[in-house]
């Protein structure tokens, strides 16, 4: 797998209470880091190469057949499902104890040069549908379907379930979805419950709900491991406000549960939910997902989904779909987030817009919870209402979660933040928080946040902090950020908290942090009154910056012009922002 490499730079303090050259943040300063986060130790092979099935091909063209098929499959078969044939029903995968040499491939009978080649991302357009409103239009180079669907039609989940034990299952150009409307399906794909499942990998597949039916998850992940989601297509994911069955949706969701759970692959896919497109955590579990790679997918929420569009459109009641977020974190650990494209989020309900989350959370039944060694590189994130919420907080119920700690966030860029247009987003560009009644071992620590561009002059607060006095090891360096109105804000926690009797951004950094670097920043609207530590740059609106092509913060060119008094004086030598040309090599063909 190609990487793009990152060097940390430390640098000598700029104040008193900075990171001195001497000191590193609590991590492995190793070819397996990036910066304070560990990369994932193990990657899910998915490639055919990989999965191999040398043995018989069975051609399968009714719901029984297929039925009888899985039953009495052998390890290294092939089954083929009737191109253009509905198989409707629930169907359980038997365990079969098979091997890395001797897999069981579903697919569609289609020619494998029916179907777009192995690493091409699959659209609805190989099941005949040429378009999806409202989502990004598909290049079809085929007008006829050739996959085969799979229809849940009756109540639950389904219609794909794991039984325990089921493991080495390949699926192949595929469209898997449900019936039955007005219904609530809860997973598409699930394991059985208490099962466990191993070496899954799903292909070019076609994974939906209906327009306006509630569809919970495409997959969750609960009791599996060594699980691949390559080159696939995930849409209509969404639970309806007031009057539905359910209150969460995801694409893929994982995390929960009392399995051990990954390493997981999810690679090249358009990731479709209204509430988080991919989340892990968020419920009881007594383990923690591990060795996670997450890459070049499309994270997207259609505008049509949201109240007030021009072309509107919710569940069957008028009522909306219940938008969240668009990446979160609950609980994971050594995760790699690298060249996606996140598109489209709103506040409103529960959340206020934010793009990505990464916040720990015990509900109550989850004592091993952690958010821990997450890398999140070289994305770009478009038309949110705020850029990232980062905290450790105790659940309603007052329960801690085991951690939330070692995070490297750089070469990101936030794009077209549309604050002023979301009447229910907060506006703060980064919240930084840990409940001030956390304790220790829940504070906040080794947070890297760095090379970051968010295009925009129009927040309500460039941050949003709150926490216990003395937390440790907090980077925030070389960025290009909006100041916004209010400079940075108290996310709230009484007097208690390190932001409480500070009005200045030196102070609260002081209070908050024990050890921290802030400096080498393009700060745009500072103002005096704001008095930032010494070391960064304050500077009117984002045309004063000297961008290439400002265009007011939307789809502009981020490069910094040669003559942009900016140009190389990042603490790296380099500019300051996001790394535009490496950024844009990660998500090239991601959409």
């Amino acid at each position: 797998m190609q990487r793009l490499s990152y060097a940390m730079i430390f640098l000598c303090s700029c104040f008193s209470v900075a990171l001195t050259s001497g000191q590193t943040l609590k991590g492995r300063p190793d070819s397996h880091s990036d910066g304070p986060a560990e990369l994932p130790r193990v990657y899910v092979q998915s490639a055919l190469a990989d999965t191999p099935a040398h043995g018989n091909t069975v051609l399968v063209k009714t719901k029984e057949e297929l039925t009888s098929a899985l039953d009495a499959a052998v390890c290294g078969e092939t089954i083929k499902l009737l191109a253009g044939a509905d198989f409707r029903g629930s169907f359980k995968l038997p365990a079969k104890n098979c091997d890395d040499s001797n897999w069981i491939i579903l697919r569609s009978s289609a020619a494998d040069n029916e179907l777009p080649p192995e690493g091409t991302r699959i659209t609805p357009c190989y099941a005949g549908v040429p378009s999806l409103p409202g989502r990004p239009s598909f290049a079809c180079s085929v007008n006829r379907n050739v996959m085969s669907k799979i229809t849940f039609d009756s109540r639950g989940s389904g219609p794909i379930t794991f039984a325990s034990g089921a493991n080495h299952y390949r699926f192949i150009g595929l469209e898997i979805t449900r019936d039955s409307p007005g219904t609530v399906t809860y997973n598409l794909v699930r394991t059985a419950e208490s099962g466990t499942a191993d070496h899954i990998v799903f292909d070019r597949v076609w994974l939906h709900g209906s327009a306006q039916d509630e569809t919970t998850r495409g997959i969750i992940l609960t009791g599996s491991r060594y699980v691949a989601v390559v080159d696939s297509y995930f849409s209509d994911f969404h639970c309806v406000a007031i009057t539905g069955a359910c209150g969460d949706s995801q694409a893929i969701a994982g995390g929960i549960g009392d399995q051990p759970m990954g390493p997981y692959k999810i690679v090249n896919n358009f990731l479709e939910a209204a509430g988080e497109n991919v989340m892990f955590g968020g419920g009881p579990a007594e383990a923690v997902p591990s060795d996670i790679e997450i890459r070049h997918n499309h994270l997207f929420k259609p505008l049509s989904w949201a109240p007030g569009s021009p072309n509107f459109s919710g569940g069957a009641s008028g009522k909306p779909f219940i938008v969240k977020n668009l990446f979160e974190l609950k609980n994971a650990q050594r995760v790699l987030f690298e060249g996606n494209i996140l598109e489209n989020v709103w506040g409103g309900f529960t959340q206020v817009g934010f793009a990505i989350l990464l916040t720990p959370k015990n509900p109550g039944k989850c004592d091993v919870c952690a958010v821990r060694d997450i890398t999140i590189r070289y994305s770009r994130i478009k038309h949110a209402g705020a850029a990232m919420q980062i905290g450790n907080g105790l659940s309603d119920n007052g329960f801690g979660a085991h951690e939330g700690s070692h995070y490297s966030i750089h070469d990101l860029v936030f794009d077209d933040m549309k604050y002023e247009n979301c009447r229910q987003c907060n506006g703060d560009l980064f919240q930084i928080t840990t409940a001030p009644s956390a304790p220790a071992s829940l504070w906040l620590h080794d947070i890297q946040i760095q090379h970051i561009t968010v295009a925009t002059d129009r927040a309500r607060s460039g941050w949003a902090i709150a926490g216990p006095v003395g937390q440790q090891n907090m980077i925030f360096e070389d960025n290009i950020i909006d100041a916004g109105s209010s400079g940075h804000v108290n996310a709230g926690g009484g007097a208690s908290q390190c932001y409480f009797g500070q009005e200045v951004m030196k102070g609260v950094l002081d209070r908050c942090w024990s050890s921290y670097r802030f400096d080498h920043n393009v700060i745009m609207n500072a103002r005096p009154i704001h008095k930032y530590p010494q070391g960064n740059w304050p500077v009117g609106g984002g045309a004063q910056v000297g961008f290439m092509n400002w265009n007011n913060g939307v789809d502009g060119d981020y490069h910094l012009s040669p003559k942009s008094r900016y140009k190389n004086k990042a603490s790296d030598a380099k500019d300051p922002g996001a790394d535009i040309d490496a950024l844009s090599q990660a998500i090239n063909g991601a959409v």
